[in-house]
């Protein structure tokens, strides 16, 4: 019944803002050196994350790593479940192993969701038990407009988050790991395929300074991006919600990040910003009529790329990428089998996380780390 009630509120709200002639999603942009907002636009309204739960997914386990529960060289076992989810997958059997430093690379390059959920399954002992170890950090981070489901951001009703709970997480995966950096700005993965998978975040090698982080898309959240670069030791971080297109996520976000590092902020910070808007922020928007009608479908065949397969660029920030992008290899193991061609799992449990100082205030730990 409540999903019935909150799906129905969430068609009149977009039926409601359908009148106005382009619907701007929700952003906000960060210095993540201070918190201070750049830019914000409806940064508390509800919306659906899709992929950038991977982000989450992450933390969480960066988290693990921290606290000695696995290491990198963990292996991730591509289970029978994961095989099931919906595209972008991988492709890799039931069975398949790889170590969970390349099922990172492989989910934060290709956002593929077999891997993903991999890794929840693997890391949280089932997708259930993972999503509530994120829905644990979210609440301890203070992302009070946000909760998770699922470790790949797939749709449902109760999955959703906010613009400014994504740029709460971005900021502290940036200062609280700034050792793993390096996952979040690869230029492509070679992971057993024909050729190269390229980063699908397209700031990557197109953007002065761009270093990350995650792109996300399900039909009712729109094309989402988080993107973040550095310059001269200043790092800024936008959250971009709500884009129609590919093409047009990028642009809205080359735009907001080369603005920002051109202007000054507005004094307010991510600790200090109030809650707004009105009661519909609380109401998820959901984007599946106007990005997957039909008619959007026909109007928008482009895939943003000219004849010689380059992306156009929508955006004076942006430069073509002026070489082939470096790719990183992945290793698997194929699907372990006995004598009767039975698959085998060599997985060993997480162990138990040590007793760690809980930092519920989340102001106080954006300020610690300051």
């Amino acid at each position: 019944m409540r999903k019935t009630v909150v799906s129905f509120l969430s068609g009149c709200l977009l039926a409601a803002m359908a009148g106005t002639t382009a619907f701007a999603g929700a952003n906000i942009t960060v210095d993540a050196n201070t918190g201070e907002i750049l830019s914000q636009e409806d940064a508390f309204q509800r919306w659906y994350p899709a992929s950038l739960t991977k982000l989450m997914t992450t933390y969480v386990a960066f988290r693990m790593i921290e606290s000695g529960q696995v290491t990198l060289d963990t292996p991730i076992r591509i289970s029978a479940n994961a095989v099931k989810e919906p595209p972008s997958r991988s492709g890799y059997k039931a069975g398949t192993e790889m170590t969970l430093d390349n099922a990172l690379k492989i989910m934060l390059v290709r956002s593929t969701n077999d891997v993903a959920m991999a890794i929840g399954e693997t890391l949280g002992g089932s997708e259930e038990k993972f999503a509530a170890l994120m829905n644990e950090e979210a609440k301890r981070l203070g992302m009070y407009g946000t909760h998770f489901v699922n470790p790949n951001g797939l749709h449902s009703d109760d999955h959703y988050s906010t613009a400014r709970d994504l740029a709460v997480l971005t900021l502290h995966l940036r200062r609280e790991y700034p050792q793993y950096a390096h996952y979040f700005d690869i230029e492509a993965i070679d992971y057993g395929a024909k050729k190269s998978q390229a980063n699908y975040n397209a700031l990557i090698g197109r953007f002065q300074g761009a270093d990350g982080m995650k792109t996300g898309f399900v039909c009712p959240s729109g094309y989402n991006l988080i993107g973040s670069a550095t310059r001269n030791g200043r790092t800024i971080v936008t959250v971009v919600l709500g884009e129609m297109t590919i093409t047009s996520r990028v642009t809205k976000a080359a735009d907001l990040l080369g603005k920002a590092f051109e202007g000054k902020g507005s004094g307010q910070t991510l600790d200090t910003l109030a809650p707004y808007g009105g009661p519909t922020r609380d109401v998820a928007v959901n984007m599946r009529p106007t990005v997957c009608s039909k008619q959007a479908n026909a109007s928008d065949s482009w895939d943003g790329k000219d004849a010689e397969g380059h992306l156009v660029q929508g955006s004076v920030y942006l430069a073509r990428l002026d070489h082939e992008p470096k790719s990183e290899p992945i290793v698997v193991l194929p699907p372990k089998v006995n004598s009767e061609g039975m698959p085998l799992s060599s997985i060993p449990l997480p162990t138990p996380r040590p007793d760690r100082p809980s930092m519920t205030d989340a102001s106080n730990v954006l300020k610690a780390v300051n």
